[in-house]
């Protein structure tokens, strides 16, 4: 996606960037605009290229914030309707973004206004950042005004911006400390009637579960307690990362108690792979015990690294629900594809069950380069 983004910031873009300003502004210097954005931009990576066309938007906009973002706002297309999976086209105000996060510090009001404005059309949570370090109870005043606005994307940036592990984003050192604050906005916020809201309350969530899992255990069970079933699936998103770590307590809220009498036993796991394949391994996963159990049925596979260490990663299967005696098969699909994001070394790789938590063995497999 990073290489396709990149792309989408192009000479094309920046004269699309200089019409709309142009029509906002007559006085907008179009021509010069185009010569400085678009000049070696081909030379640079993707948030670079981004900065290099904000750098240009700032000298040629007026050099009065508030009078700059006014061209900026009446130059904006209409809001997006777009929820999850937005088109790729909303890029388009990135470059907006960056101007209001590094040039608006010093004037809040017009910053928040665009602000507001801008993540109806793309999204204001990386800009809203740099106003949480410098003017915290100001911010998290708005916030907490706009955790009741109409628009679903304003109500999301309270919770997406105030993320403390943001993707792409630098982390909100203050609130990994203590998200008490973060954690008040997520209360108003976590039966909102948009999933897309929703989702990113479970993320935020998910975020301050990584520092305090203590904390998120707790908020998690109140939250549980007369729990729609939109709450309810709000608190298993938000304990994704720590039932995947086996966390006792965690599996304890969605009523995942230590196994007792569980086996796993696979039913079809190749020997050999080469890089490149994908592997499909079934498992039967039996109780028994002489009660019925709630199980969280997960998958750990053990790759190799570069150094010759493997290191386990976990994949989700399902929940199961097994009366004594019951028993299920679940089946996975791994890829040892070369991804941009992760790459794939030979070696034996061991696969193994997690059930509530317990590693149940499965196999070994033999990846050949």
């Amino acid at each position: 996606m990073a290489d396709h983004l990149k792309t989408f910031f192009d000479a094309r873009l920046v004269e699309r960037l200089a019409a709309s300003l142009h029509a906002a502004a007559p006085a907008f210097p179009r021509a010069a605009f185009i010569r400085e954005a678009a000049k070696g931009l081909d030379g640079h990576e993707l948030m670079d290229r981004v900065r290099h066309i904000a750098g240009a938007l700032h000298r040629a906009l007026p050099r009065d914030y508030p009078e700059a973002v006014e061209v900026l706002l009446r130059s904006l297309g209409p809001r997006t309707e777009a929820t999850e999976g937005g088109a790729m086209a909303t890029f388009f105000y990135l470059p907006h973004t960056i101007f209001v996060a590094e040039h608006g510090l010093e004037h809040f009001e017009p910053s928040m206004r665009a602000q507001h404005a801008l993540t109806q059309r793309f999204t204001a949570e990386f800009s809203i950042r740099p106003y949480l370090e410098r003017h915290t109870a100001k911010t998290l005043a708005r916030l907490r005004e706009w955790t009741e606005d109409p628009s679903e994307h304003v109500r999301r940036l309270v919770s997406e911006g105030t993320r403390t592990r943001l993707p792409w984003a630098s982390r909100l050192r203050e609130f990994q400390k203590d998200p008490t604050p973060v954690l008040a906005l997520l209360e108003r916020l976590k039966d909102d009637p948009a999933l897309y809201v929703r989702r990113s309350v479970a993320n935020n969530l998910n975020d301050i579960g990584k520092d305090h899992p203590a904390l998120l255990v707790q908020v998690a069970t109140a939250w549980m307690k007369n729990a729609t079933p939109e709450r309810e699936w709000l608190v298993r998103h938000a304990l994704r990362s720590s039932i995947k770590r086996g966390e006792p307590a965690a599996l304890a809220v969605v009523g995942a108690r230590p196994p007792s009498g569980i086996e796993a036993r696979v039913t079809k796991l190749p020997r050999r792979a080469a890089l490149g394949d994908t592997v499909e391994v079934h498992f039967e996963v039996t109780n028994r015990s002489k009660q019925q159990q709630t199980l969280v049925v997960d998958l750990a596979v053990h790759f190799q690294k570069a150094n010759g260490e493997a290191r386990p990663k976990v994949f989700k299967v399902r929940e199961l629900l097994l009366g004594p005696g019951q028993a299920e098969t679940v089946s996975k699909r791994v890829s040892f594809a070369q991804l941009t994001t992760r790459k794939h070394y030979a070696g034996p790789h061991c696969f193994e069950a997690l059930v509530n938590g317990q590693g149940l063995p499965l196999g070994v497999v033999e990846v050949s380069g």
